[in-house]
């Protein structure tokens, strides 16, 4: 058997016991949960919006279909989602409550009440059956979970033969030149627009740093195929400021 306890990962730029991690995530996301909207609007300048879109037009939700939306925080996949199928089921699973409570607040979630659960619960051991659900989504959040390999072989347990996996994350330019601009801005700007927006430049530090941590897109798409997804691909949003992964449980 073998010691865990030892085991270090990423927050952001700063070395931490695996242990800690999640406790600190739900700290960053506790302290933003009342702004996560305006958030994504500043980190993204509004193009998260499009980029939600491109990933549901990919997606192409049917009706009756069952999601379950990972880190799905204040719903914004699921209503997409609900909203494009016409009729289903959305379950939203996050591991912080009040981004939870956030979501039950939109209007969208009273009109939708019948079609949405909401579950406080972690990528990594999700609270569900094997072969569940028929689409599983994450939005900037995997970079979030302490062990982004154990969430997708989590994500292939629970869908059902002929699942499918979406990933939507913040990713790496291909341009060396255009990815130092966007560094620039990202960690002179957005910490000191969170600092004035949410009164938390912490947070948005932090949020800054994760992104230059995860994977790039390559490197992504085979821990998404070492999870068992078939007919794995990305496409890049923005020129790779953004990328949507796709796989298949065939």
């Amino acid at each position: 058997m073998t010691d865990d306890s030892n085991k270090t990962t990423h927050f952001g730029f700063e070395t931490v016991p695996e242990g800690e991690k999640a406790g600190r995530v739900q700290g960053v996301f506790s302290s933003v949960a009342s702004k996560y909207d305006i958030m994504n609007d500043v980190m993204s300048v509004g193009i998260h919006r499009l980029w939600k879109e491109a990933m549901m037009d990919w997606l192409a939700p049917r009706a009756g279909q069952k999601l379950l939306d990972v880190a799905g925080g204040t719903g914004d996949i699921s209503f997409r989602f609900l909203k494009r199928a016409g009729y289903g089921h959305a379950t939203v699973l996050d591991l912080t409550e009040s981004m939870l409570v956030e979501g039950r607040k939109r209007a969208e979630a009273a009109a939708m009440v019948e079609q949405l659960d909401w579950v406080t619960g972690d990528a990594m051991a999700l609270p569900f059956a094997d072969n569940t659900f028929d689409v599983y989504t994450i939005s900037f959040g995997i970079r979030n979970v302490t062990r982004p390999q154990e969430a997708l072989k989590e994500a292939f347990r629970v869908l059902r033969p002929g699942g499918r996996l979406m990933v939507l994350e913040f990713s790496q330019l291909p341009n060396p030149a255009m990815q130092k601009a966007y560094d620039l801005y990202s960690f002179n700007v957005i910490p000191r627009m969170g600092q004035a927006i949410a009164g938390d430049r912490d947070s948005y530090q932090y949020l800054v740093e994760s992104i230059r941590n995860f994977p790039d897109q390559d490197t992504f798409l085979k821990m998404v195929r070492d999870a068992g997804f078939e007919n794995a691909k990305f496409r890049n949003l923005s020129m790779g400021i953004a990328c949507l992964h796709s796989g298949w449980k065939l």
